[in-house]
């Protein structure tokens, strides 16, 4: 039956009430959908620093550990902003504002699985993955959060803690920082602009309402939320190429990222020129469409084409060790 969670006082007890169901209601204070992105690019990190395969038990913890973490962090988020999101129409119906959930409840929930994921990513993983746990942590809810009342610059320290799960991934796999990890952090990065661009065009006059100085409420022109987009994208094309300048990717996803890169930065540009909600809608959504896709082109490559190159080089030194051997052989006729 549809429930409702809120809190008695006297009692400290989760009392039930008709309207919607507890599930549900979790999983908007732990932001499911954005919960479910960490882990994905989380996963893609790890499995580009494993070199034994993808499915051991620190894999699973990295996973369980990151997400707990990650769904901690979201409710501490809303937290915070609950009385921000009371007065946004995109935001009043999160469980805080709307009364589904007592504030008390949503900071305790979030303080304990915040704990228990930093806790399991240290002593199941590694202490470097649960250093930049707590990183992630930090940068989001007690600087990034705070920040979005003060600075419109707010977005780019947001982008950290969203590009840090990759390296995370990467630091569970091989216990150290390294230009592969790096090299995913920056896709990220990178990424995230143009995408929170159009997200806070769409929304800018309900983000003003709650007192959010995101760049679209302190630029109404436009003009500056357009050139980050298209900045923000056009370093992203040129930062995709870094996989294969690293050796981690070869041509066939060289050719995707260009491609995939060249799209994007067609909607950003568009968004640029028109600066209208359909527009930042377009952007919106090439943003979502382009990164699993390119982040699967990635995946695809390592899996695939990857391994016959190492295959080939391995014959091919194979070959060289045995040409030497028989160069050195005095007997050799």
């Amino acid at each position: 039956m549809p429930t409702k969670i809120s809190t008695n006082p006297a009692a400290g007890r989760i009392s039930q009430s008709a309207t919607r169901s507890w599930p549900s209601v979790l999983a908007a204070l732990f932001k499911a959908r954005l919960t479910s992105l960490v882990l994905v690019t989380t996963a893609v990190g790890y499995h580009f620093g494993a070199q034994d395969g993808i499915w051991g038990v620190v894999f699973w913890h990295t996973l369980i550990g990151t997400g707990v973490l990650a769904a901690g962090a979201a409710a501490l988020n809303q937290y915070w902003e609950r009385d921000a999101d009371a007065l946004m129409q995109r935001t009043s119906g999160r469980p805080i504002p709307s009364g589904q959930i007592d504030p008390l409840v949503a900071l305790s929930l979030g303080a304990a699985m915040s704990i228990a994921g930093m806790l399991q990513l240290t002593f199941f993983v590694n202490p470097l993955t649960g250093l930049l746990g707590v990183a992630t942590l930090a940068s989001y809810v007690f600087i990034y959060t705070p920040l979005k009342k003060i600075t419109s610059l707010n977005t780019i320290v947001g982008a950290v803690p969203g590009a840090l799960p990759p390296l995370m991934g990467w630091t569970a796999a091989t216990g150290e920082l390294g230009s592969g990890g790096w090299a995913l952090f920056t896709l990220l990065f990178f990424w995230q602009m143009p995408h929170f661009m159009a997200i806070a065009w769409m929304y800018r006059e309900d983000y003003a309402r709650g007192g959010f100085r995101m760049l679209p409420v302190v630029d109404p022109s436009g003009t500056r939320t357009g050139s980050t987009a298209i900045r923000h994208t056009v370093a992203l094309l040129a930062f995709s190429l870094s996989p294969v300048a690293l050796g981690l990717a070869g041509r066939w996803y060289a050719g995707a990222a260009v491609l995939l890169g060249m799209a994007f930065l067609f909607f950003a540009i568009r968004f640029a020129l028109r600066l209208h909600r359909e527009s930042a809608r377009s952007l919106f959504l090439a943003s979502i469409v382009y990164l699993p896709l390119v982040l699967g082109f990635l995946v695809a490559d390592k899996v695939t084409v990857r391994p016959r190159l190492a295959g080939a080089h391995t014959e091919m030194g194979a070959l060289s060790a045995i040409h030497a051997v028989e160069s050195s052989n005095p007997n050799r006729p």
